[in-house]
């Protein structure tokens, strides 16, 4: 519409239409959105990581400890009677029919697959010719089997495979070609395997000869002695043992021939395929391939009724949850941790964003906003920075770390978010809420609160401890980080009254940066004795987590290296098997290596009897001591069993004269009621006199019966035929390679007989290492501790600890910029001032470090009390025998390095990030200041 001079009136279809509030306030702010943004999308991504890498770390541990038990505990292992119709198509059928019903519940993984008969009873094989033990003389034993795909997985030498359908006549078998060589077996033998119950002859005649492909193989578990000849050493008949293999059409003739025959069907279960989350269900499921509902089902599926399934998966999978549970409170404190202190800064973030947006708030309401109306505007607002970093935070999360458990990390990533969105809503709430706060008392009651809650923590986790098997306790996991805010909010009050105190004591002098940095540091940026307690809350929970958690890991590498000490006898230790003795040179020489601090060799007979006055006789172990000073040295080095050395001088004396001893708690009334004496299996005896009592000695930390402790040379002097050691023992810087050289070129005789052939029984397996005989062992606590930190368990909760501790400092250095942040308007305006009356930038620097010290300092000295009064407090409830690797029952005790290190680290990354906030934001906004003038 136009009038008539050309002029354009308004009309209402092109009136002006306000812009949007969403897109006008980021416009107005693009910098604090998008750091709103950056902090959501870390918090929420690390909210959802946490959990993920939670799960990785456990599931990595389950499958790692159950592979550790070898292909055949970690097996369903299927067994039925062979039947005379049974051949090797038969065995095919139900192989398949059971990796169909068992696939679908369990996955299943193809290497490691086995199946076939075995035959029920071995039989000697009684050709003269065989080779025999010559101690015994018994004869090498035979056992049968069929094995389905043995042409994969060995290659024949000589002679043929066994040829299908054999009537009559002896049983052709095919046996490895290294078993025939140990026995002499040759090819075309037929080996008289002894007589049936009626009186005819079980014979079987060797066709071919093989070499298995690869004899560490775990499929050759459980499968007798496909790859050699081995040797068995039960008492009084030790022998040769192999084993023959069948066509899968003999089944029935070689049921026959070991009375009995049973096919067999190995499952493996996919390792790989386990989760921690899961274990419940998948125990639940092999509690019904066993013995329940789907035991019935294979067993008609197959037309088998005696089937019967069997494996030690269920006795693994419970032990691994054990380990599991023992492990949680441990590994979810860091994560708790973090999330006390990313909540804080999300606070602090909303209360730094309200203090700026106040006035602007306050116009909104001013001009008849409503409450509801407003807070929804700054929610909408909210939730375009939020949501999209939230989204990008989670996907992200989920995409980078893989697991099959994402319900935990969406949960804890939507807690994240609402967070994120609504402190700074709830916080803006405040402003109308406040007028009804009557002085502090809200807050007096609210901080008596969490100290009364904290206090009632405490004292149920220090009742009861830790529920063994029930899972994650929440309350173990909260008690310390309920003492963090509760030493928190009683630092905030405290502190205050001393910087006051110490910026009165600093007026007094001639400075003026002192004061002016103590008495901004005592109040807030209003000017009140009022400071934020969230900056100090967020320090002290950073410090007070890392160094509880700093504690427990400190603890655990102590007490792991003791257990490795005493399970070692020392810090090294020489063991020989029964038929050697270790020499003087070799004795000499390892007692010269460098490192070497006390040293001295033992003798340990297991099998020695304690003869009392009444004539009666105990089993007990003996232990006769080359050098009691050493041996004395040694055991307060282990702190096990110490002892005066003086106690066990013994006197020379003819065969009559008693030697001092030390015995164990359990012999000492009995043997104080008159003489003792104590006899070695070859029938010498040895008069004793208790000299003394010990609970445990090094070479026996954990002896399980009863032992008696004298000095060797007294004892050789009344016992000629005795004189001979076994084991040494040493502690100091030992480098144990140095131990095996001086062993391997000291060993002394060599075994011969079937001490020899037993040692090359052990290195047909692998079992000699370090170029020594078998049974020769060099032991240390430093290969010890390796081996018991060597758990994926552990490594995956020391992980997550040090992630949640260098997660935490960062969040802990974020609420001190954020702090300084917030005061930014009121000190810029200040430093102004000051530089118009000369002070320098290094004063003015000063001055910023001056303020921000007294909270930091606070902070650092407050959590690291906090920790330590933490672990002094709930350090019984916490059992480390999972992270230690061996059952210990030492608690957590308070120990100050642990705690220092990363309190003072803490401290100087915050200082760091305080320094480089003031040179890189501070000058430029005080020449900012200066050239716009006096602005507040």
């Amino acid at each position: 519409m136009t009038t008539q001079a050309g002029t354009r009136v308004p009309t209402t279809d092109t009136a002006h239409c306000p812009a949007r509030w969403v897109r006008t306030r980021l416009r107005a702010s693009p910098l604090a959105a998008l750091l709103m943004a950056a902090l959501a999308f870390v918090t929420v991504f690390l909210a959802a990581a946490f959990p993920r890498i939670a799960d990785r770390g456990a599931d990595a541990a389950l499958q790692d400890f159950v592979s550790q038990k070898g292909l055949s505990q970690s097996s369903l292992q299927t067994t039925s009677k062979t039947q005379d119709d049974d051949n090797a198509v038969e065995l095919d059928r139900v192989q398949r029919q059971l990796t169909e019903m068992v696939g679908r519940q369990l996955t299943l993984t193809q290497p490691g697959q086995a199946y076939g008969t075995r035959a029920l009873g071995d039989r000697g094989m009684g050709n003269p010719e065989y080779v025999r033990i010559a101690e015994k003389r018994t004869d090498p034993v035979l056992g049968l089997l069929y094995l389905h795909d043995l042409t994969a997985r060995a290659t024949l030498t000589d002679g043929t495979w066994p040829p299908p359908g054999a009537v009559g006549g002896p049983l052709p078998i095919v046996i490895s070609k290294k078993a025939a060589e140990t026995i002499h077996i040759k090819l075309g033998d037929v080996i008289d395997n002894g007589a049936e119950g009626s009186g005819a002859k079980r014979t079987t005649v060797v066709v071919g000869l093989y070499q298995v492909n690869d004899p560490q193989d775990p499929f050759w578990e459980d499968l007798g002695c496909p790859a050699r000849a081995c040797l068995r050493t039960d008492p009084g008949h030790e022998h040769w043992m192999t084993s023959g293999f069948v066509d899968g059409d003999s089944l029935p003739a070689m049921a026959r021939w070991g009375s009995n025959a049973e096919n067999f069907w190995r499952l493996p279960v996919d390792t790989a395929s386990l989760h921690a989350d899961q274990l419940d269900r998948t125990r639940s499921i092999l509690s019904s391939l066993l013995i329940g509902r789907d035991a019935t089902a294979l067993a008609g599926a197959t037309g088998r009724r005696d089937l019967h399934t069997s494996s030690g998966l269920p006795d693994i999978l419970s032990r691994a949850d054990d380990r599991y549970q023992a492990s949680l409170p441990l590994s979810t404190i860091g994560p708790a941790g973090v999330a006390g202190v990313a909540t804080v800064v999300l606070f602090l973030a909303a209360a730094l964003t309200t203090d700026r947006r106040t006035a602007e708030i306050r116009l909104l309401r001013a001009r008849g906003g409503s409450l509801a109306g407003v807070l929804r505007r700054l929610t909408g607002e909210g939730a375009v920075t939020v949501l999209p970093a939230a989204v990008l935070g989670t996907a992200l999360a989920l995409v980078l770390l893989p697991a099959p458990r994402w319900d935990r990390s969406v949960l804890a990533a939507l807690v994240a978010t609402l967070i994120a969105l609504l402190a700074f809503p709830a916080r803006a709430a405040l402003l109308w809420a406040r007028r009804r706060a009557a002085g502090g008392r809200r807050r007096l009651v609210g901080e008596l609160t969490v100290l009364a809650v904290t206090a009632a923590a405490v004292a149920e986790v220090r009742r009861r401890g830790v529920g063994t098997g029930a899972g994650l306790d929440p309350l173990l996991v909260a008690a310390p980080l309920l003492l963090a805010v509760t030493g928190g909010l009683l630092l905030a009050r405290i502190q205050p009254l001393v910087v006051g105190w110490l910026a009165a004591l600093a007026g007094r002098g001639r400075g003026l940066i002192g004061f002016l940095g103590l008495a901004r540091a005592s109040r807030d940026s209003s000017g009140r004795r009022k400071p934020s307690a969230l900056p100090l809350l967020a320090l002290l929970i950073a410090v007070t987590t890392t160094g509880f958690g700093a504690t427990v890991l400190d603890t655990v590498d102590h007490v792991r290296t003791r257990a490795a000490r005493i399970a070692t006898g020392g810090d090294v230790g020489v063991s020989l098997p029964g038929y050697a003795t270790l020499t003087e040179p070799f004795t000499k020489a390892a007692g010269a290596l460098p490192g070497v601090r006390a040293s001295t060799a033992v003798w340990v007979e297991p099998n020695a009897r304690i003869i009392g006055a009444d004539q009666s006789y105990t089993e007990a172990y003996l232990v006769m001591v080359v050098d009691p000073a050493a041996y004395a040295e040694i055991a307060r080095t282990l702190g096990v069993g110490e002892l005066d050395p003086a106690k066990l001088a013994g006197t020379s004396g003819g065969r009559d004269t008693p030697v001092p001893a030390l015995v164990s708690r359990d012999l000492a009334k009995r043997l104080a009621a008159g003489s003792s004496q104590v006899r070695t299996p070859n029938g010498n005896d040895l008069r004793l006199t208790v000299a003394g009592t010990v609970g445990a000695t090094p070479a026996l930390p954990d002896p399980g019966k009863p032992f008696v402790v004298v000095p060797a040379g007294p004892a050789w002097e009344r016992l000629p035929d005795a004189k001979r050691v076994n084991e040494w023992f040493a502690v100091g810087d030992v480098d144990p390679e140095g131990v095996r050289t001086a062993l391997r070129d000291n060993s002394g005789a060599r075994p011969v007989g079937l001490a020899k052939l037993i040692a090359d029984d052990a290195a047909a397996v692998g079992k000699a290492t370090h170029g020594l005989p078998a049974g020769y062992t060099v032991r240390s606590s430093r290969e010890t501790a390796a081996a018991l930190g060597d758990d994926p368990l552990q490594h995956a909760a020391g992980r997550l600890f040090w992630y949640a501790a260098a997660a935490g400092a960062g969040y802990a250095l974020l609420a001190v910029l954020l702090t300084l942040f917030r005061a930014a308007p009121d000190r810029t305006a200040l430093l102004a001032r000051l530089r118009t009356m000369g002070l320098r930038p290094r004063q003015g620097l000063a001055l910023i470090v001056t303020e921000a010290l007294p909270q930091t300092f606070a902070a650092a000295v407050g959590g690291g009390l906090v920790a330590v009064a933490a672990v002094a407090l709930l350090g019984g409830a916490f059992d480390i025998s999972t992270l230690v690797g061996a059952n210990v029952g030492d608690a957590l005790t308070p120990v100050l390095l642990p705690v220092l290190l990363p309190t003072a680290g803490l401290a100087l990354l915050v200082g760091l990030g305080v320094a480089l906030e003031t040179l890189v934001a501070g000058r430029r906004q005080i020449a900012t200041d200066l050239r716009a003038g006096e602005q507040s």
